[in-house]
């Protein structure tokens, strides 16, 4: 006899049905095989399921004759052990020791082999394809049934074993849909550890933080330890502003997939700030694997990508950054196909001068021989140097700073300020894809960013003084109109274009 129960397979950030198909043959001696390119987890499934069966109190699959498993379609890779619970299901259908109508419901589980029902990678794009698909129903692990059920219009059961689901789907037993989750409420709850007031001086630094989060521009923070880099980029996510509900599914989705959605956590409401170490693998940064999986860039996407000691990273690994930098997405290419991740995050680069530090401390010797500073500055290409709008000089606080009661700004009132910036280009790129002023193509700063003599006559001067590059050129233009939205300008006036012009020319 045979059986068919619907699951589904994370491909990227999307998913496809995946038809678990169940057949039994009772004469000859025991097989247990799964057909349809599956990876290790899935192949050992076999043994999961036989003992989860059996210790349920039905008949396993080792006192039949020959078991067939094929995951359609055979054509599409199988990882992980999702397939558990449809896999059980299906052989309990398949040998007639269950009844149940299996139309419209999809199933997503690991059994353990008391029959428990253990969580999975990637449900919330699994639930999203079920509502796409029509699917009324869709059975999850009781740990996973938060992110599930944000998703409108489908009934998420939450299933803690094999027995209780059983009896369920007999109409023995009842079990309960997961109460959908008040979105409102989560985007309420927001708090931040580290507030801009905290910091003493800096004003020049805080400008630009305040720039780069109000058109989404990357920065890099350059000066002695101490001054306050680290400090300054922990402010960014109290400054950014929130999360749409559209921005959060999407990056719940890649938190999900990753596996890294916190089991408490239905939904993810605040911005990231990602902080991977110097050591960091390529692999780990951009994402990759054998089964790609979003990295640090992916998991930082609409957040903030903080790379502390920025020369210390190895220089092959920061020229991964390159095409996310550009154009917001990553694609990871293997032998059996290619896939895209979304990588529109804020960088937030800081780093030290030269290898002790202090090279711009007027207050303190540098030890490092010329040789040895232009060696490790080195380390950054330049490509990777002008991909990055903003070069702050953050020098030592004085004394007289750090001892001052004079009340410094606060997040909140910057933020404000930002929240209307962003708004003012949400208006603006209301036709299109484009979010904030950094993501602008060469056409939308032909149509948003038009310049005065006087401005044309100043870019011309940079130019041609500072050796500019075409994309240093444009980022110059996208860094001026955000100063512009911030002073609620719909012209772009010299005085934006100069402030924007002197956070490029130390690196070039």
């Amino acid at each position: 006899m045979s059986s068919k129960i619907l699951s589904a397979a994370t491909i990227g950030l999307k998913s496809e049905v995946v038809e678990v198909e169940v057949d039994t043959i009772s004469s000859g001696l025991h097989q247990f095989n799964i057909v349809g390119l599956p990876d290790a987890a899935v192949k050992e499934s076999r043994d999961r399921v036989g003992a989860a069966i059996r210790n349920s109190q039905f008949r396993s699959p080792h006192q039949c004759g020959r078991v067939t498993v094929n995951l359609a379609p055979a054509d599409l890779r199988k990882e992980g052990p999702v397939y558990d619970l449809p896999i059980a299901l299906g052989f309990l259908l398949a040998t007639k020791q269950i009844e149940f109508d299996h139309r419209n419901k999809l199933f997503l589980g690991e059994l353990s082999l008391d029959g428990k029902i253990r969580p999975v990678k990637g449900v919330l794009p699994m639930a999203i394809l079920a509502k796409e698909k029509g699917i009324s129903e869709i059975y999850v692990p009781k740990l996973n049934s938060s992110e599930a059920s944000i998703i409108e219009n489908i009934k998420v059961f939450p299933v803690e074993n094999l027995l209780s689901l059983i009896a369920h789907l007999l109409g023995k037993t009842i079990l309960q849909p997961a109460e959908k989750t008040n979105l409102e409420k989560l985007f309420l709850n927001e708090d931040h550890p580290v507030d801009m007031s905290f910091i003493r001086g800096q004003e020049h630094a805080k400008r630009a933080m305040e720039i780069a989060a109000a058109g989404g521009h990357n920065i890099l923070l350059n000066g002695p330890p101490g001054s306050g880099k680290t400090m300054l980029a922990k402010t960014m996510p109290s400054i950014l502003p929130r999360l749409t509900r559209n921005e959060s599914l999407e990056i719940t989705k890649i938190f999900s997939v990753a596996g890294q959605l916190p089991k408490e956590i239905a939904l993810i409401t605040k911005r990231q700030f990602r902080s991977p170490h110097h050591s960091a693998s390529a692999v780990s940064l951009v994402g990759g694997g054998t089964f790609p999986r979003p990295g640090e860039i992916s998991l930082s996407h609409r957040g903030i990508l903080f790379l502390d000691e920025f020369p210390e990273f190895s220089r092959a690994v920061l020229e991964n950054l390159r095409q996310p930098l550009e154009d917001g997405i990553i694609t990871i290419s293997r032998a059996q196909g290619s896939l895209e991740f979304p990588a529109r995050f804020t960088l937030v680069a800081a780093m030290n001068p030269c290898p002790c530090g202090n090279a711009t401390d007027p207050e303190k010797l540098c030890a490092c021989s010329p040789a040895s500073i232009i060696k490790y500055q080195r380390k950054i290409s330049g490509p990777i140097l002008d991909r990055i709008d903003l070069h702050v000089e953050v020098p030592r606080i004085k004394f007289e700073k750090l001892q001052e009661n004079i009340a410094a700004e606060s997040s909140k009132s910057i933020r404000d300020r930002v929240e209307r910036a962003r708004n003012i280009q949400k208006e603006r790129f209301e036709n299109s894809k484009t979010v904030t002023n950094s993501e602008m193509s060469s056409q939308e700063i032909k149509e948003f960013c038009s310049l005065n003599s006087v401005c044309i006559e100043l870019m011309k001067n940079a130019v041609s003084k500072f050796y500019l590059s075409a994309r240093s050129y444009y980022r110059i233009i996208k860094v001026a109109r955000t100063i512009a939205d911030l002073e609620s300008s719909p012209e772009i006036q010299p005085a934006y274009i100069a402030e924007a012009i002197q956070y490029r020319f130390k690196t070039e």
